[in-house]
């Protein structure tokens, strides 16, 4: 028997053992480890993503599909998605506006509260969303600290569509700034400063040298924030009233349903908001794929 052999074989009296080498039954020991993680880790997905995800499309379709089309003719149906655009279409600009805003001034300066100013920005992490729709409803309520100048001009923004804004922006706030701050970072400022010392203005350098630069990292924060705001529940539930055909959003036009027996109706209306989630996770996938191939060249 040679040291190359892969087994040793130990006798003892009339029996013989056979036992591994200390590195293959580490790599054994890894090997069942791995496993193990994998197995656990599929079988979570499936208990808490996968199973339920699949049964709201079976229930959606359990009516067969003309009951699943007829959801898309109920008027209030129509609305929420209305509203849910609406809101997507004015928080994301807002938000995106916003982060390119402070992403610049955390990332170009050091002041002091620069600290706090990022914890702020990370403040809708932090804090439930039904609590930002309350802080919203003590602020602009009817009883609230504006609220007797709002009523004094004939302003609603709580049970209305402003209220329902102010929330949305709220929650969806620090994805873009989130998103470009790491990416000013690395870029750093000598290309803005050489394109200065050429002759290009602050707005010049900005659309040529900066908007290039950091295009990736502002798509992605882009389409968090979007995703956010149409798939937001708690803060808009609160300071909208749910109002159906007013200020119903599609996830409160999903709880609405549900909660009147119209199940399949309800269970449509996830399917939709599932597709929009499909959507964001397959342009957050392209952006990342992006972005990786851009920092490998």
């Amino acid at each position: 028997m040679t040291l190359d052999t892969v087994r040793d074989t130990v006798t003892v009296g009339q029996r013989s053992y056979t036992s591994l080498p200390p590195s293959a039954a580490k790599s054994q020991s890894h090997c069942w480890v791995k496993v193990a993680l994998i197995a656990f880790t599929f079988i979570f997905l499936g208990l808490i993503l996968f199973i339920p995800a699949l049964n709201v499309f079976v229930q959606a379709f359990s009516g067969g599909l003309d009951g699943f089309f007829s959801t898309f003719k109920s008027r209030a149906f129509l609305n929420a998605v209305k509203l849910t655009l609406l809101m997507a279409v004015i928080a994301v600009p807002l938000n995106t506006v916003f982060g390119l805003c402070a992403a610049w001034v955390i990332a170009r300066n050091k002041f002091p509260g620069r600290a706090l100013l990022i914890s702020i920005i990370d403040l809708p992490f932090s804090v439930s969303p039904v609590v930002a729709g309350l802080m919203l409803v003590l602020l602009y309520g009817r009883n609230g600290w504006f609220g007797p100048l709002l009523n004094a001009i004939d302003v609603k923004i709580i049970f209305a569509v402003p209220g329902m804004v102010l929330a949305t922006a709220f929650v969806s706030m620090p994805f873009v700034a989130r998103e470009v701050i790491p990416v000013l970072e690395e870029m750093g400022a000598d290309q803005e400063e050489a394109a200065k010392t050429l002759g290009a203005s602050e707005w010049q350098t900005f659309w040529r040298v900066t908007l290039p630069s950091i295009r990736w990292g502002l798509l992605y924060g882009v389409i968090l924030t979007n995703a956010r705001a149409m798939g937001e529940f708690g803060a808009v539930a609160v300071v909208s009233g749910s109002i159906m055909g007013r200020t119903q959003t599609l996830p409160l036009y999903v709880e609405e349903a549900y909660k009147q027996y119209h199940t399949q109706s309800a269970y449509t209306a996830a399917v939709l908001l599932a597709c929009l989630a499909v959507v964001t996770l397959v342009g957050k996938a392209l952006l990342e794929r992006k972005t990786t191939h851009r920092s490998s060249q």
